[in-house]
């Protein structure tokens, strides 16, 4: 060996005891930066869910997905519902001045019996068609006023009649089911 490979075997070689301290730290520190990476890698193992995880959270998600499209459908079938109700109840309304035009030809006398008759049986006709539709009077004349059903336009002191009770009725009232399409126009007393 020549003089240079000595030399550079004794440089290498440490000189002191802090040298050897120093280069032991340094050989020390990739091993703390691969104690740090495995530490990573094991977080971010930790971090990932499971397959049994990730299954219950997408069948939560699915649960939630069909509770929501249940509610929408049951929104929309009862809005579906209600609409045609409230068409229905339109349509009706619109008929009801032909059904107070029939009231008040009958009310008329007339010596033409036939015409009269004609007049009943249309009325009929009409009356049996809005029960078919689940339309119905409210019942008016005796009854004590409910302002639910009816709409009292005249007051009358009279001693023979009781308290709130309606003693004429100037137009008939509707309902269809709960809904009131008209109300009554009475007259009550006291």
């Amino acid at each position: 060996m020549s003089k240079d490979n000595k030399k550079e075997k004794k440089d290498t070689a440490p000189h002191t005891e802090e040298d050897a301290k120093v280069k032991e730290e340094k050989a020390e520190e990739p091993k703390v930066e691969e104690t740090k990476e495995e530490e990573v890698k094991v977080e971010e193992a930790e971090k990932k869910p499971s397959a049994d995880d990730e299954l219950a959270a997408l069948n939560d998600k699915y649960l939630r997905l069909c509770a929501e499209y249940d509610n929408f459908r049951r929104r929309s079938q009862k809005e579906k519902t209600e609409l045609y109700a409230d068409v229905k109840a339109n349509a009706v309304n619109a008929f009801l001045p032909v059904y107070d035009n029939l009231e008040r030809a009958i009310a008329q006398e007339t010596a033409d019996k036939a015409y009269a008759k004609g007049v009943e049986m249309i009325m009929a006709q009409f009356m049996k068609t809005l029960e078919g539709l689940g339309v119905s009077k409210i019942d008016d004349v005796g009854e004590k006023f409910d302002p639910n059903l009816h709409n009292a336009v005249m007051h009358v002191d009279d001693e023979e009649k009781g308290e709130n009770e309606i003693v004429e009725v100037f137009q008939k009232g509707f309902t269809l089911g709960d809904k009131v399409i008209r109300f009554s126009m009475v007259k009550v007393a006291n």
